[in-house]
């Protein structure tokens, strides 16, 4: 075990601009905007502000499984916001999501403009609008609600525990990445029992609970994000497996991880999406990383 004893806390936090590892560019203890910069606007009903990251994938998905079941009123134009530019802190993304991350939507479908931030609100938001991917019968709905803040709840851990103290973090800490990934196996074998019951989270329909934890826990299963497929021993959960390529078979699906998506296979990459057709055209031809 690594000996940390050497630190003592201050009696009074101050911020260290340079402690912070990948992202210490864009973190800082305070809120609110930095420059000015108004948020486009296109032509459809639903503007999407994001970035391809798992967060934004809930809603990408979520729109296109939307407009896969017919609803046309769910068109939408998504916005790449790239985090690393700290463009999350202009005072028009500010004024639609005064926590400052991605995703956040804007609904122009009535007289008034309605912002719409966090990703679980937004999953929540489009299925009551649009009377889609929650159950109808009350055991599964509340079953589908427990799922959907579960990852809620859960998803820290992972991203900003595990994923931050194991891949982004300037010095490796055994404590932290020990504690962390302690608790990410834990979720892992939560889901991994729930799944060798049932076919989708809130039993045997796809619901908005899937599509907020796919795009976390599928990614994590399949070695896609932190590079931590082997230290996990993820092909242990052979039911998060199963439950991870049923879902990635759904053309909504494939559609919805693309969108605003700046890294990886030019293939993959959909930086802004306006149109349907939009998924048609050639790749980018080049990347670069924003997550």
């Amino acid at each position: 075990m690594t000996d940390d004893s050497a630190y003592t806390p201050l009696k009074v936090w101050t911020w260290n601009k340079n402690n912070g590892g990948k992202f210490a560019n864009i973190n800082r203890p305070v809120a609110g905007a930095t420059h000015d910069k108004e948020l486009p606007v296109g032509t459809h009903p639903l503007q999407l502000y994001s970035l391809g990251t798992p967060n934004g994938v809930k809603v990408t998905v979520m729109l296109e499984e939307l407009l896969v079941l017919g609803h046309r009123g769910a068109e939408y134009d998504a916005w790449l916001v790239n985090i690393q530019e700290g463009q999350q802190f202009g005072h028009g993304f500010v004024a639609a999501n005064p926590n400052s991350k991605i995703p956040v939507l804007v609904d122009r479908s009535g007289p008034t403009p309605i912002r719409v931030f966090e990703s679980g609100a937004i999953l929540v938001y489009l299925a009551e609008k649009f009377g889609a991917l929650i159950p109808a019968a009350a055991k599964a709905r509340t079953e589908c609600w427990s799922w959907l803040f579960w990852q809620m709840g859960s998803a820290p851990y992972l991203g900003g525990g595990f994923g931050h103290f194991y891949a982004y973090a300037p010095t490796k800490i055994e404590y932290a990445i020990d504690r962390f990934a302690m608790e990410v196996k834990r979720q892992l074998d939560v889901l991994d029992r729930h799944l060798a019951e049932h076919q989708y989270m809130a039993g045997e329909e796809y619901s908005i609970a899937d599509v907020a934890i796919w795009p976390w826990y599928g990614a994590l299963i399949k070695g896609l994000i932190y590079e931590a497929a082997e230290f996990l021993q993820v092909q242990d959960y052979t039911h998060v497996q199963r439950w991870t390529d049923a879902i990635a078979q759904r053309p909504a699906v494939q559609r919805g991880r693309r969108v605003n998506r700046v890294w990886g296979d030019p293939a993959s990459q959909l930086p802004e999406r306006h149109a349907a057709s939009d998924f048609d055209a050639p790749p980018p031809e080049s990347s670069s990383a924003a997550s």
